[in-house]
């Protein structure tokens, strides 16, 4: 076999929000590199459109939906028993919202999805010696909430901060054990939150024209950063916040 630091061969990835876009991405490159993957998403139908495109045939799938406790404790009981080398912490959900019309109800509709729920996973996989010492976890931020912000995001950009905040000191305590804990950070993804009717295609193509490359990022090229962090090419890594955004932070 060809040498390659990269290689995520006899690892088990258990990876969120993989019915589309970067977690889908995640999830067939991680298995094109010997992965065992473990997806899970709250759309069945997209979800097995997912599992379907895998490499491998030691994969699994679970429909589950991580915003609750019910959701969190179903992947627990799938997952009892097994030893995972990583986690990908990718669910997540946008709500454009202007901040003078912040309430209760939608910070409880965001901030489960996409904080709450991230860190309990990791939290009760530790707590259940899931996740292996020697792991790596990997969850999904963005540059707004850590390099910038975003007109109309601010409960978006709020939860990606906190996890970008979080890693910062979960890398700490877990350190002793071996086990890493990192973010990335990408800019605009071409996936298929963008074609949710929020932004039109000439939004999006000014918008493409301001990033130094001229152009928005793929999934797949997040994908590749993630499998960075997951594989022991990263081994000295953790704590850290990985901006993937085509050089627009630099213009912030």
């Amino acid at each position: 076999m060809a040498y390659n630091p990269y290689t995520l061969e006899n690892k088990t990835i258990l990876i969120t929000g993989a019915s589309s876009g970067i977690g889908r991405a995640t999830a067939i490159e991680a298995s094109k590199l010997g992965a065992n993957v473990i997806i899970t998403g709250r759309n069945e139908e997209r979800l097995f459109k997912t599992f379907n495109m895998l490499e491998g045939n030691c994969n699994s799938k679970i429909v589950a939906d991580l915003s609750n406790d019910e959701g969190i404790n179903k992947i627990l009981a799938f997952v009892s028993g097994k030893k995972l080398n990583g986690l990908v912490a990718n669910a997540g959900i946008s709500r454009p919202l202007p901040v003078n019309f912040v309430t209760r109800e939608k910070i409880n509709e965001i901030f489960p999805t996409n904080l709450e729920s991230q860190i309990l996973l990791f939290t009760s996989l530790l707590k259940n010696k899931i996740l292996e010492n020697g792991s790596s976890s990997v969850f999904t931020s963005s540059i707004n909430g850590v390099m910038g912000g975003e007109k109309a995001e601010c409960l978006y950009c709020a939860t990606k901060g906190a996890l970008s905040g979080f890693v910062k000191s979960a890398c700490l305590d877990l350190a002793p054990k071996g086990i890493r804990v990192n973010c990335v950070c990408p800019g605009m993804i071409k996936t298929e939150i963008l074609a949710n009717g929020t932004i039109t295609l000439d939004q999006l193509e000014e918008n493409a024209k301001s990033y130094p490359l001229k152009r928005h990022g793929k999934p797949e090229e997040v994908a590749w950063a993630i499998i960075y962090l997951l594989s022991d090419a990263s081994s000295f890594i953790t704590g850290t916040n990985l901006v993937i955004d085509g050089g627009i932070s630099n213009k912030m």
